[in-house]
Formats: structure tokens, C-alpha cells, sequence
């Protein structure tokens, strides 16, 4: 099998071993060789190349023994041997108890999906900025959708780098983005009143309830039907807005921000569709308003009141398809168009502020006070001024 070299030796009829010292400790290597003497020759001169780099400072052990356990254990950081499929794995196994079942559904969907698919095979540490970008340039999705795509890929990145697996987020302060047409048009869709009265006039008992309630509340679908008899104040005639229930999620979770927890004023449409919905639920053994009047149970989230209730309204009412999300819309769109504050309405729907109402809804804010900023053209304006000649500076000399 050859002649004696120091640090290489015959392991087994398909292995070569080779010993050599790193960091002040005995190494031991195994190539998949055969150990015939052209092998064993080959096996020495790696071994000097690895006792040549060790020497001169640029020995990277799992470069040069990628499948070794001791690559782990040498590695200056634990990204440089953590595969991101592992570590994606293990950081949606911490993400399930501490967030929201819904977000944590999107997680898993995205990580199985999307991430380890595309990015599973590399170590932490190997995940770059470039790997990424080379990646989202071959998706046909929308800059909006792969954004979302890599959300969780960003907070799992930066827990890496709070917990020093890696050392940078190589999607810190960055998203990918490519040059898109103008869209021709945005989600907000809502319903005219005449397309309303022919959806509510499709309807009757507890759907017909439920449709003009969300119409005049625009509560999100999960609230509609997490909604509780306790949550109503009759007196005060408003609503407490304090939980979701969908259908990721066994029991109704909090808002996911503090404004989404919020009281709403009910409108005289909605307490009638509330009047009326008391018959059918309200001495019921649970405590929701709304109930699926098929079962008699309780609705557990927006896909249930489409397949059963909402497309059959629409499609008896003659009335185009949107989705059921698109009464909230319809709600801001009359609150808005019928001049109340923004601000207020932005407080009824669960926003932080009225920024987002005033982007999302813009169009439909009217100028509700035709003489706006006369006021202020009387406070200070130039009007009552005069020039040299006496003649006020807010008109033209010889008007």
C-alpha cells in the first residue's frame, strides 16, 4: 500500500486518514480514497497544503473538510456550519408560541414554501445580499409580494445577529426592487349604495345581519366574527373591539397593534342589524352575535362566510364579485364621501392615524367646505392692506 508518510495512513479499504495539528489540537481526517500509493502520495501532498495554510493564517476548515464535525467546532461563528434550512426549522419552532397563530401560519407557508426551497442548501453565513437579489430577479412576482416573501427571512436573519450566529443581516435596510408599470388600479373596490340594497335585498335572517352590520361598522372579517354581546355597550352605543378569530387560530387572538384595540361608535344601521340579530343568538350557549345559520355554530373566519353565504348573495343580487374584505372598504368609502373627519374614521377602523385613510381613501375625502382657507386669506392675507396709492394690495390697480 506504499511506503511510510507522517500523518497519513491506510483507514479502510476505501479511506485515507490524515493527522495534522490546528489550534493547539490533534486533527484527524478521513479522504474517500483508496489507499493505493498514487492515493497515499496524493493524501501527503494535501496534508502539507492543509499544514501550509494552517501556517500562513488561511485555513478555513470547512473548506477544506466540508462534511468534518470538527468544521463546527472550529468555525468562528456558528452561521459559517448551520445549514439556513436548520436554522429556518428550529426559528419556526421559538416563532409558534410567541406570535399570533395567523402570522405564524404565513411563517411556515413561506419558510416550507418559498425559503428553504430557495435558500435551505446554503450556511447562514453564505446567504448573501447577492445570493438573495440573484434570486428575487427570477420571480415574476410583484415587489409588494416578494417583499412579503422575505419578511420572515429578515427577522429570522436578524435574530441570527442578535444571538452572533452570523454577523450581519444581509437583508438589513434592504428589499429588492424592480422597475413595475403603474397599476391601473388599487384593491379598493367598495360597493355603491344601489349594488348594497340589491346585496342585502339577496339576503335575509342572520346573513342579511350579518352583511349590514359589516357594511356600517367596516369591522376586519376575523372581527365580525369574534364579536361578543359583552363587547356592546347599549347605552353608550358603541362596540369594544378587542380580539380576531380566524381560521389559523383555535381561539380569538388580540389586534396585532394597539390601535387595531379599539371602541366604535354603531351607526343606526348597524344597531338595527344588531336589534335584529338578538333572536338568533343572543340567549344562544355561546356569547358570539354572529352565528353560521347552517350549523348554528359560530363562524370561524372569512372563507366559510364566502363559500356559504357571500358569492350566492352576490350572484342572486346580480351584483359583480368582490370579496367580502371589500364591505370595510365600502364603509370608509361612505364615511369619507359624506364628509365625516378622517381622523374619526381612521379611529373607527383601527388605524394608528388617519395617514393611511388619507392614501388609501384619498378620492373619496370631498372638499366638504367650499370656501376651505378663506379664513385664513381674511387673518393674513393682503387684502386688507393698502399700497402707496391706497389701493389694497389684494387688487390690481385700476380693478
Amino acid at each position: 500500500m506504499g511506503g511510510n508518510r507522517t500523518g497519513v495512513r491506510a483507514a479502510s479499504e476505501s479511506s485515507i486518514e490524515i493527522t495534522f495539528t490546528y489550534r493547539g489540537q490533534r486533527c484527524r481526517e478521513r479522504l474517500r480514497l483508496k489507499p493505493t500509493p498514487p492515493n497515499l502520495k496524493r493524501a501527503s501532498r494535501f496534508r502539507e497544503s492543509v499544514l501550509q495554510a494552517i501556517a500562513t493564517g488561511t485555513f478555513d476548515y470547512r473548506v477544506s473538510f466540508p462534511d468534518s464535525k470538527n468544521a463546527g467546532h472550529f468555525a468562528d461563528r456558528l452561521g459559517d456550519v448551520s445549514s439556513t434550512a436548520d436554522f429556518l426549522d428550529d426559528w419556526l419552532k421559538r416563532q409558534r408560541p410567541i406570535v399570533k397563530s395567523s402570522t405564524w401560519n404565513d411563517y411556515h407557508k413561506t419558510v416550507i414554501n418559498h425559503l428553504i426551497p430557495a435558500f435551505g442548501g446554503y450556511t447562514l453565513s453564505d446567504l448573501k445580499r447577492s445570493v438573495i437579489r440573484e434570486w428575487c430577479s427570477t420571480l415574476t412576482a410583484s415587489n409588494k409580494r416578494i417583499a412579503n416573501v422575505l419578511s420572515p427571512l429578515r427577522v429570522a436573519l436578524q435574530e441570527a445577529v442578535d444571538d452572533e450566529i452570523i454577523e450581519s443581516n444581509p437583508l438589513y435596510g434592504w428589499s429588492y426592487k424592480r422597475r413595475e408599470p403603474v397599476a391601473p388600479n388599487d384593491d379598493i373596490d367598495p360597493f355603491t349604495p344601489a349594488e348594497q340594497a340589491a346585496i342585502l335585498d339577496a339576503l335575509e335572517g342572520q346573513g342579511l345581519n350579518l352583511i349590514q352590520f359589516a357594511f356600517w361598522t367596516g369591522l376586519r372579517t376575523n372581527e365580525l366574527v369574534a364579536l361578543e354581546w359583552g363587547d356592546i355597550d347599549w347605552i353608550r352605543g358603541t362596540i369594544l373591539i378587542t380580539r380576531g378569530q380566524t381560521q389559523a387560530a383555535e381561539e380569538p387572538e388580540a389586534p396585532k397593534t394597539r390601535a387595531g384595540r379599539r371602541e366604535l361608535k354603531i351607526l343606526s344601521p348597524a344597531m338595527a342589524a344588531l336589534t335584529n340579530q338578538k333572536p338568533h343568538s343572543f340567549l344562544h350557549n355561546g356569547d358570539r352575535v354572529f352565528l353560521n345559520p347552517r350549523t348554528g355554530a359560530p363562524w370561524i373566519g372569512d372563507q366559510a362566510i364566502r363559500r356559504t353565504l357571500w358569492t350566492h348573495a352576490l350572484k342572486r343580487a346580480g351584483v359583480r364579485y368582490r370579496r367580502p374584505y371589500q364591505t370595510r372598504h365600502t364603509y370608509a368609502s361612505m364615511m369619507l364621501s359624506a364628509g365625516e373627519s378622517p381622523m374619526w374614521v381612521a379611529q373607527q377602523m383601527g388605524h394608528a392615524d388617519w395617514t393611511m385613510i388619507a392614501r388609501v381613501y384619498g378620492r373619496w375625502i370631498p372638499d366638504a367646505v367650499p370656501d376651505a382657507g378663506q379664513k385664513a386669506v381674511a387673518t393674513f392675507g393682503l387684502m386688507d392692506r393698502e399700497d402707496s396709492d391706497g389701493v389694497p394690495l389684494g387688487r390690481k390697480k385700476g380693478g
